[in-house]
């Protein structure tokens, strides 16, 4: 597939956007300045970035407790962002949603989710709704391989394939769920392969390779606009950090650690911009200090804002709007 250098550098943006929030959130993190838990998503930058370039702006998409990458790529904003991981009110969900809950609606972002698989059926409905009111909108959904032993994932497979609902089921497979290997809670190779159980395309691709999941997740789009239904695509990643930060890791080797990060997403789309002309070795140096600007703005935005009011613990809990019920 032939692509720009616009939407080849744009790509290459989101991408660093990603990197260098995840590296300031792991360090603002051991320094004890955010709280709660973080999921970083250091190494899989491909996946997002590829997925969230082949959609419009009122495309729809769902994530996971593994989320600001999938945010970013979205066109999130990284001060409100930032903003949400250190419990301020002025981040996206006011402060009290934290890393694994941010949402924007107005970008079509329907949450991160801390629930293992929830995002699978919030996805569905949201084709549900975009095939009701006819247009021509598509709803990406983000998920681990660990979430697709859930229940909800055949479920929502199930009744997308049956009502041709235009959902992209996106498995972010990173080899682990929390501790456990893929080969250990699955006699499957490729998750794509579940496909065919629900009569819809599956593909398994290089999810370190930003160009093929553009191309597949492309692909599966065109097919959602079409009226064609759902595709099952399946990207082999891995995560650089563990499950959360803290987690000792202990269940994989060092080696299979290097051999990962040697297909480094970020290097690898670096290199390729360097050997076909793109872009130079001062240009990229220029691009990551502007982007290190950006996320030390937004630091300050978050460290500067102010912390959730006690009166506000019972806002926004339930709905605002109360309807007068008449009883016959």
């Amino acid at each position: 597939m032939k692509l720009s250098n616009e939407k080849i550098l744009s790509m290459y943006d989101t991408m660093l956007k990603i990197r260098k929030f995840e590296e300031k959130a792991m360090g603002l993190f051991a320094e004890g300045e955010i709280p709660g838990f973080v999921h970083l998503y250091l190494g899989e930058e491909a996946v997002a970035t590829g997925a969230c370039a082949t959609l419009e702006a009122d495309d729809f998409i769902t994530s996971t407790h593994r989320g600001h990458g999938h945010i970013i790529a979205k066109g999130g904003d990284m001060n409100f962002m930032m903003a949400e991981l250190y419990g301020k009110e002025t981040g996206y969900c006011k402060g009290k949603g934290g890393s694994m809950h941010i949402a924007d609606r107005s970008k079509g972002i329907l949450g991160a989710n801390g629930i293992v698989g929830a995002g699978h059926n919030i996805a569905a409905g949201a084709g549900l709704s975009v095939k009701h009111r006819g247009t021509d909108q598509v709803v990406l959904c983000f998920f681990g391989d660990g979430s697709t032993n859930q229940s909800t994932f055949h479920e929502a497979l199930n009744l997308s394939s049956i009502w041709k609902l235009p959902v992209v089921f996106i498995c972010e497979n990173n080899g682990y769920g929390i501790s456990m290997s893929q080969e250990r809670h699955q006699a499957i190779k490729d998750i794509a392969d579940r496909a065919v159980a629900y009569n819809i395309p599956g593909v398994t691709v290089d999810g370190n390779d930003v160009f093929a999941v553009y191309e597949a997740v492309n692909e599966a789009t065109k097919r959602a606009r079409k009226n064609q239904g759902p595709t099952l695509v399946e990207c082999k990643t891995y995560r650089h950090r563990g499950h959360f930060e803290g987690d000792p890791t202990m269940y994989r080797t060092d080696e299979e650690l290097q051999e990962w990060l040697e297909k480094d997403p970020v290097k690898r789309m670096e290199k390729f911009m360097l050997e076909n002309g793109i872009l130079g070795q001062e240009d990229l140096d220029s691009k990551t200090a502007a982007i290190d600007e950006v996320i030390a703005t937004a630091v300050k935005f978050a460290q500067d804002s102010p912390k959730p009011s006690l009166e506000s613990a019972v806002e926004n809990v339930y709905s605002d709007i109360v309807e007068e019920v008449k009883v016959r």
